[in-house]
């Protein structure tokens, strides 16, 4: 996601920082594959127009999102106008002709080829201001309700969101008002850099937490807790083994759930079962309890799991085995991996305000995978919903307002899903979301239940950071957040640039705001931006560095899997997997302060 310096500028070494070449397109510089899920990047077909490209007239093509929008920038001769939506009418402008005839150049335009070129963008617009008013209308031709219904419940989210509708004439969004305000400098300076641990394998990493004192992540065979200011070791858990998996929900009470190896690894395997679920406190860096089940259905061997999650007062584990819950606070068994009769089981489950589970019937070759909202106390489902015949993996985006991602005719792409299924309290589908192919930046991890990123749920929408495209300027991609109704499954009007030769990308809900993160250029830091939920009006909470060295070691992360937290003023960034050995400096985290 970063981008190339300009001709005759020697290129800068080390990291994922590091300019490239200009990519073909698809996401942007290459990244270091991190053994996540879908993080490699695809280039975009060549030789087609971008989104939103006008047509010949005759053929016009509507616009990826429905709307017109105001482009910020009317392009030139030769270029594509704004991503995704059609500017409003403006005199075609004709560069100057350049060497070799290449974009802003080339010969001039007579005054009778001038013409045709405006009556054929004339046309496109009048098009596509038709398609904009047809998409505002149901099918009785009545007014597109999304900025009015207020049904959906208001509850605070976590990474994944939840929440109401967005509302119409409040002055925010119908999720409230945030808590993260703009500090009166916003430019942040460096407040730790935590090395990579020693390690003689693959090691996993993932879990990132933040409280009110500390930032705490795992390292190998152990759990740290460092000063959220200072990044000094308020406290280190020592585990048996190394840890294979940790729930992504920001506790609100400490404690926080994790799955974890029984032994250490021994080479040349270097392999442990991951069997032991326990709950850590985060205050005071202690393990609470910890437990293993033994299988009911093959044979006498401990249960696997390779995910977990929380709801509420109940931890939820799942894997291959099947799924089993147990009591926060106590570690007493609420449910065990079974298998019934029509050879179902949950696969893993989705937390946070609710708990939802993903449950597979049938044989190997004629999956049934089944959408199902349990009770926590006991498992019991709440209703059950079928996904489309062939899928075989899907993933819980959101579990209040309920979103499922899934890949439909294996049509995803690099994102790993290509529809989002929004479905209502009762289990009946409210809509269908396409997402296939690569036009959006979002990912989810096939899988695992609950291990989507760049995709947000808030006011009765979800949020989608689009594809990486050509901006403005020469040596530089660009992108935008968008967003759907969850009612209609329609696009809204809803649109967030990046900026000129930066990325952006949604990481979590604040009240009805989205706080994102804009991946940087070759020469300056990332952003962190608070994006209103009602007017879509960008804040800047914090700008990092631009030094060399600070911007290596900030854009050293996949952004596809890395662990992006937000929190009082801080940015922390974190691993989720390390390699055996790694080319260049490396670190298990970072993190940056606009705090004093």
């Amino acid at each position: 996601m970063t981008q190339p310096p300009p001709p005759n500028q020697p290129p800068q070494g080390g990291g994922f920082g590091a300019p490239q070449e200009p990519p073909a397109g698809g996401f942007g510089a290459p990244q270091e594959p991190s053994g996540q899920g879908f993080g490699a990047p695809t280039p975009a077909p060549q030789g087609q127009p971008g989104y939103g490209y006008p047509q010949a007239p005759g053929a016009p093509q509507q616009p990826q999102y429905g709307y017109p929008q105001q482009a910020p920038q009317q392009p030139g001769y030769g270029q594509q106008p704004a991503y995704g939506h059609p500017t409003t009418p403006m005199q075609p402008q004709y560069a100057a002709p350049g060497p070799g005839g290449g974009p802003g150049g080339g010969k001039k335009i007579s005054t009778q080829m001038r013409i045709i070129i405006a009556a054929a963008v004339a046309v496109v617009l009048i098009v596509g201001s038709g398609v904009y008013f047809a998409s505002t209308r149901d099918d009785d031709g009545k007014k597109d309700t999304a900025d009015k219904n207020t049904s959906q419940p208001k509850d605070g989210s976590s990474e994944g969101g939840s929440g109401g509708e967005k509302g119409e004439g409040e002055g925010q969004a119908g999720d409230g008002p945030g808590k993260e305000k703009a500090p009166a400098n916003v430019n942040s300076k460096v407040a730790f850099q935590l090395p990579e641990p020693a390690r003689t394998d693959l090691t996993d990493v993932q879990g990132s937490w933040v409280t009110d004192k500390a930032y705490v992540k795992p390292g190998v065979r152990s759990i740290t807790g460092y000063d959220a200011a200072k990044g000094t070791v308020l406290w280190t858990l020592p585990l048996p083994g190394q840890i294979c998996a940790s729930s992504r929900q920001q506790p609100t009470d400490n404690k926080v759930a994790i799955a974890f190896e029984a032994g250490k690894r021994t080479p040349p395997r270097n392999y442990q079962k991951c069997t032991e679920v326990g709950v850590v406190d985060l205050a005071a860096g202690k393990l609470l309890w910890s437990k293993s089940l033994t299988s009911t259905t093959t044979g006498d061997g401990k249960v696997s799991f390779n995910e977990i999650t929380q709801s509420g007062q109940t931890v939820a584990a799942g894997g291959l085995d099947g799924g089993a819950a147990f009591d926060l606070n106590s570690g007493a068994i609420r449910w065990k991996p079974t298998v019934n009769a029509d050879q179902c089981e949950d696969l893993g489950y989705g937390g946070g305000p609710a708990l939802v589970a993903i449950r597979k019937c049938g044989g190997y070759d004629n999956p049934q995978l089944i959408v199902q909202a349990v009770n926590p106390d006991n498992g019991t489902p709440l209703f059950s919903y079928k996904l489309p015949a062939g899928v075989e993996y899907a993933s819980v985006v959101s579990s209040k307002p309920l979103v499922v991602a899934a890949d439909v005719g294996d049509t995803a792409g690099s994102s790993g899903f290509s529809d989002l299924f929004s479905l209502d309290d009762k289990g009946t589908l409210r809509a269908k979301i396409s997402a296939t192919g690569d036009k959006f930046e979002a990912r989810c991890r096939v899988t695992e239940v609950e291990n989507c990123t760049k995709i947000v749920v808030g006011n009765g929408r979800v949020y989608l950071p689009t594809a990486d495209h050509d901006g403005a300027s020469e040596y530089g991609d660009t992108n935008e957040i968008v967003s759907y109704d969850l009612a209609t499954g329609k696009p809204t009007s809803d649109r967030a640039d990046a900026g000129d030769r930066y990325t952006m990308f949604p990481l979590r809900m604040d009240g009805g705001n989205i706080i994102a993160y804009k991946w940087p250029p070759y020469d300056a830091g990332g952003q962190v931006v608070s994006i209103d939920g009602a007017t879509f009006k960008q804040t800047v909470l914090m700008e990092n560095p631009s030094d060399r060295s600070v911007r290596e070691s900030e854009t050293a992360f996949s952004s596809d899997s890395a662990e992006y937290r937000f929190a009082n003023g801080r940015l922390y960034v974190g691993a989720t997997l390390m390699s055996k050995s790694s080319i260049g400096k490396k670190y298990l985290a970072v993190a940056f302060s606009t705090a004093d």
